[in-house]
């Protein structure tokens, strides 16, 4: 599997989370939906890889359980012991977690802006971000037969 570092931006912050590169269409067939928040964002996705955003959404729960704006020391714990592929889901709380969600894996960092309606491909070797297209749903991690479509509304832009 190829992976990919996202980091969605909203109007209470930003997180960071690692996926399978298939997610960068899912995450804008969702887009195409105009979430306000990362919650939306997570639940318009749910329909295309449903196991891959419990993943996400745990591994926030998770997060939030150990971890407070004041206190992120459980997760700079976990720092030490991980490479950047493999950390968990998490949110940016000061500096050392603003620069892991900026920080690529294998095949990028992709960037969901909810606020700006804007989808930065900081890094995209994985393949290239359409306004229009359509993508495999999965099941247990693998792909089906059926597939979904999406198409960006105007306001949404694609920086690279």
């Amino acid at each position: 599997m190829t992976l990919v570092r996202f980091t969605v931006i909203d109007a209470q912050g930003a997180a960071s989370f690692v996926g399978p590169g298939h997610a960068i269409k899912m995450f804008a067939a969702a887009c195409s939906r105009n979430p306000r928040s990362l919650a939306e964002l997570l639940e318009f996705t749910r329909p295309y890889d449903a196991d891959f955003i419990t993943e996400v959404r745990n591994g926030l729960a998770v997060f939030d359980e150990h971890n407070t704006p004041d206190d992120p020391s459980a997760f700079h714990s976990i720092i030490e012991h991980a490479s950047p592929s493999t950390l968990p889901p998490f949110r940016v709380l000061d500096e050392v977690t603003r620069d892991l969600s900026l920080q690529p894996v294998e095949s990028g960092l992709i960037l969901y802006n909810l606020g700006a309606r804007r989808i930065v491909q900081v890094v995209n070797s994985y393949g290239e971000l359409q306004r229009e297209d359509r993508g495999r749903i999965r099941r247990s991690g693998q792909p089906t037969r059926m597939l979904y479509h999406y198409r960006l509304p105007d306001e949404w832009a694609i920086v690279p």
